[in-house]
Order: C-alpha cells, then sequence, then structure tokens
C-alpha cells in the first residue's frame, strides 16, 4: 500500500548504542545500519520521511574524553559545540546508512543533514536544575564519586545513576525554513539532531550558544509539529510503553488518549529520564493539532506504522 503522508521519526541515542559495554564505533555502525534498513522500508512504501536522533550517551563520551584530555593541557569543548559534534558524527552514519538503505530497494534520492540550531529561553529554569541525563550508567559508587568530581548525577529509572546537565524547553528551530524546502524539494531530511544546539539570542539580537542539552523528543516534537506532520513516530527501546514497568503487574499500552497519558503521567509510571519525555512530546504533537503519534523501537517501525504494535497516543475517544 502507497502512503503519501509525512513522518518525522525520532531515533534514541541509546539505540544506536545496542551494547552500553561495548560501544564502540563498529557497532554503533552496524545498529545505525538496521535502524535505517527499518526507515528505508517505510519511505519504500511511500511515506515522506524526516529524521531526528538523539546523542545523550555520545555527548557524555565526549565530554569524558574532553575531561581526560585536559589533564594532559588539550582546551576543554564548550557542551553547545559538543551537540553540534555529534550532529555532524551521527548524521552522517544516518545520512550515508540510510542512503545504502534505500538504494538497495531500488530509491534514488538524496539524504542530507542539516545542522540545526534551536532557540531556548536564556531564564529557562532548567540551568539552574539539570535533569538530563548524559553519557554511560554507572554505579552508585562511581556516582558519588564523579558528584566529588564536580558533576551533577541522578538516578536513572531504576537502570542505574548517569551525569545530568540542563535541558531547556525548545521554543523556535532556526532552519525550520531551509528544513521544509528540502523536505518539498524530496530530499530525505535528518535535521534537530540531539535536540538541536541549545541558542539563545544576545542583548544585541545575536545568536549564541549555551551549555545545555535539549530533550531530542520535545526538539522533534517541535518539528513535526512546525512541519505539519501527519504522523510522529519515537523510535525507542521497547516494543511498546507500559504501565508499571518492569515489575509484575507491567501492561504494555496499544493505545493512550490525551487524558489517559495525562493521567500516566501524573500517577508517576514513566522515568523522568527514560519514557517521560517520550510521552510528554508524543502526547504534545497531538495536543497541538497532530494527528496521531507513536512510540516503538526500531524493528517494528514499518509494523507500527501500519497499527499493528507500538502504542498510539490520540486525541481521544475514538469510534
Amino acid at each position: 500500500m502507497k502512503h503519501n503522508k509525512l513522518v518525522v521519526v525520532a531515533i534514541g541515542g541509546n539505540s544506536l548504542i545496542t551494547d552500553p559495554k561495548n560501544p564502540g564505533i563498529a557497532r554503533q555502525w552496524d545498529a545505525v545500519s538496521q535502524t535505517t534498513d527499518h526507515i528505508a522500508a517505510m519511505i519504500g512504501d511511500g511515506y515522506r520521511v524526516v529524521v531526528t536522533h538523539g546523542n545523550g550517551p555520545q555527548v557524555g563520551y565526549i565530554l569524558r574524553r574532553g575531561e581526560i584530555a585536559a589533564k594532559h593541557g588539550i582546551h576543554d569543548v564548550p557542551l553547545d559545540l559538543v551537540v553540534a559534534d555529534t550532529q555532524g558524527s551521527i548524521g552522517y552514519m544516518l545520512q550515508q546508512s540510510l542512503d545504502n538503505s534505500i538504494r538497495r530497494l531500488g530509491i534514488n534520492r538524496t539524504v542530507i543533514s542539516v545542522v540545526t540550531q534551536v532557540r531556548v529561553s536564556a531564564d529557562d529554569p532548567a540551568f539552574g536544575n539539570p535533569t538530563k541525563p548524559v553519557g554511560g550508567f554507572m554505579s552508585e559508587a562511581e556516582a558519588e564519586q564523579r558528584k566529588a568530581e564536580g558533576w551533577q548525577v541522578m538516578e536513572d529509572a531504576g537502570r542505574g545513576w548517569r551525569r545530568v546537565v540542563p535541558s531547556p524547553k525548545p521554543e523556535t528551530i532556526h532552519e525550520i525554513s531551509p528544513i521544509h524546502d528540502l523536505m518539498m524539494s524530496n530530499y530525505i531530511v535528518i535535521a534537530s539532531g540531539g535536540g538541536g544546539v541549545p541558542v539563545i539570542r544576545d542583548e544585541q539580537g545575536s545568536l549564541q550558544g549555551v551549555a545545555a542539552v535539549i530533550d531530542k523528543d520535545r526538539a522533534s516534537s517541535l518539528l513535526a509539529e512546525l512541519l505539519r506532520a501527519d504522523i510522529f513516530i519515537i523510535s525507542t527501546g521497547v516494543e511498546k510503553v507500559t504501565l508499571n514497568f518492569n515489575t509484575p503487574e507491567e501492561r504494555p499500552l496499544d493505545t493512550m488518549t490525551l487524558a489517559e497519558a495525562q493521567q500516566y503521567m501524573d500517577e508517576g509510571h514513566f522515568g523522568v529520564g527514560s519514557m517521560l519525555p517520550k510521552v510528554e512530546a508524543a502526547a504534545q504533537f497531538v495536543r497541538n493539532g497532530g494527528p496521531l503519534a507513536i512510540i516503538t523501537n526500531p524493528p517494528n517501525l514499518r509494523r507500527a506504522m501500519e497499527g499493528e504494535t507500538g502504542t498510539r497516543i490520540l486525541p481521544g475517544v475514538q469510534s
């Protein structure tokens, strides 16, 4: 069945590292290739696709490298430049791999990555309350050691401890016009990587980077809204959103209305550093007029598009 719907696909940074104990570049290439094969299948079905991606683990690795290098007299790298670095490196991997994937299906299209700046407010309270996990998981003992070295750390949904940095709310995507124009010109666009490089306007009106990481799901939701996407799909590590995650009462969800999503969030079913921002972002897209949001894992992207799996977030009760 051929479609012509516009889909914004948000790929998680963690989904590009299938084994946290072996996160080498070769393994990341394998994960990227598997993911782009699933996206290529959607393109083959006729969907118009814009891709975004996370960068949490990769940002953490770069920051750690910077700390090690600083001990040997090499300059540090500001966080906004780290985000831009990951937009280039992960964008390159997705761009090349997706090109290979679509060509194996006989599709001749150009894939292009856009280094994307996302405006935030300089007064965002997130700058005084870091909550965005970056880097790999740590034991509590290691987290306490890092905390003594000056890191901000938090426990992440029962999975371990991680470093956290400020995560301000995305307000405007600076490059939205060229992203739209490229999409309309039949390019397959990769944009808003890692939530976009966070920037503010200074007193003279000039753009200026800030030390933060924007949540990629919230930025992707904004991108989907601004592009008037038909479907916003978040690709993560699980096939469906579940209630009572990792307990004997765990229950997968096929659908959620906006009211149900809010109820489950209020009841604390979703981890702050894991599923909560995904459900918030999906609900935000639908609340702001988007027809449908879906949360699932990479192998099930195509099936989820056909309504066979995944968790679908809908405006209200469907007749």
